[in-house]
């Protein structure tokens, strides 16, 4: 396996700028996570280090090699596509053989890959088919398989999933953590759903505009976002996301540095609570062991998780309240603002109906 090392990469199509200047650097063995909405630069990024797109600025440096103008073949990286690629009109494992056929290798070598891809896989009993025979997750795990065979230094994931249904997306999640702790490869992925890039990332970055907004392990940028975009890209419902001035003369929180210009806190931070502010329940959506809870305080719009058992009834009056530790404060320009939070007055949890 090999490091990664992003420099200052840029790329344009045009007069329009894809991508800024973007640095990162992906350890030997470590799974990163490209993520951001469409359009970020986050698959234009992959496809510069797999050397299918031409590089503006900067450099792209493997195990201490610059590779910024290697061709594709040359650097010892292999790509699984949204779209499986695969011949239609070959075997499974002639799909898997292909690539290093036309590397000249020799066939004991071709037999013992594809053997030991398949048993990792599962793929042993549909080496014979063609890929109109197979399942979506099928077609995507012989995919895998093609880039496994191969046994790159690099391995580039491009939305892999996003063709396959929530079941079998959430199937193909575990294969691949599977897949990553077994080979101990190094791996980049690109996703939109953040689902997938909390739960598989070592570390996630997160990118906008062809901008990188934050690196950091998923649950640092969790529960530190640097800033507004990756608080409210991150988590799911979104992070409620309230003005400073509105938050303190609705009675959410008190005091507030004069640096704060808005507030966010997640839903499940954001309890039913004695003691509290009172909100108007306007919509609840039940998810088995919790539920999503849609109130109004005033005109602010909120979301609540909370338990299944304790699930307010809509139209219900209710007090909420959120503990100033769990708060996250932004400034004007919408970075997060460090240190002292909230004053200590600020409204505490608890669990309650006025």
């Amino acid at each position: 396996m090999a490091s990664l090392t992003i420099d200052h990469v840029g790329k344009d199509h045009g007069a329009t700028r894809v991508l800024g200047d973007v640095s990162l650097t992906v350890a030997d063995g470590e799974l990163l996570v490209l993520v951001g909405p469409s359009g970020c630069g986050k698959s234009t990024l992959l496809r510069c280090i797999a050397g299918l797109e031409e590089l503006s600025r900067g450099a792209i440096v493997m195990d201490g090699v610059d590779i910024t103008r290697a061709e594709p073949r040359d650097r010892d990286i292999a790509m699984v596509f949204q779209s499986y690629a695969l011949y239609p009109h070959l075997s499974v494992r002639d799909n898997l053989a292909f690539g290093l056929k036309m590397r000249k290798t020799a066939p004991g070598e071709i037999a013992r890959r594809i053997g030991d891809a398949a048993e990792m896989l599962g793929l042993d009993a549909l080496l014979d088919r063609r890929p109109a025979q197979l399942s979506g997750g099928q077609r995507q795990r012989v995919a895998m398989g093609r880039a496994v065979v191969r046994r790159p230094k690099v391995f580039l994931f491009d939305e892999p999933l996003s063709n396959l249904d929530a079941a079998l997306r959430g199937q193909m999640r575990v294969e691949l953590m599977r897949l990553h702790q077994r080979l101990g490869a190094t791996m980049v992925y690109v996703t939109h759903d953040q689902v997938e890039a909390m739960t598989l990332a070592d570390r996630i970055a997160v990118l906008s505009q062809g901008a990188l907004m934050q690196v950091g392990p998923p649950a640092e940028l969790y529960a530190r976002p640097t800033n507004l975009f990756v608080a409210r890209f991150l988590g799911t419902p979104e992070m409620n996301i309230v003005g400073a001035a509105a938050a303190q003369a609705s009675g959410l929180v008190a005091a507030l540095p004069d640096t704060v210009a808005s507030v966010g806190v997640r839903a499940e931070d954001l309890h039913v609570a004695p003691g509290g502010v009172g909100a108007q329940v306007d919509v609840v959506e039940h998810l088995g062991p919790e539920a999503l809870v849609h109130l109004r305080v005033e005109m602010i719009e909120l979301t609540a998780r909370v338990d299944a058992r304790q699930v307010p009834r809509v139209g219900e009056r209710i007090t909420v309240a959120v503990d100033a530790a769990r708060l996250h404060c932004f400034d004007a320009a919408g970075q997060r603002v460090e240190g002292r939070q909230a004053t200590a007055d600020s409204p505490k949890l608890g669990i309650g109906k006025p």
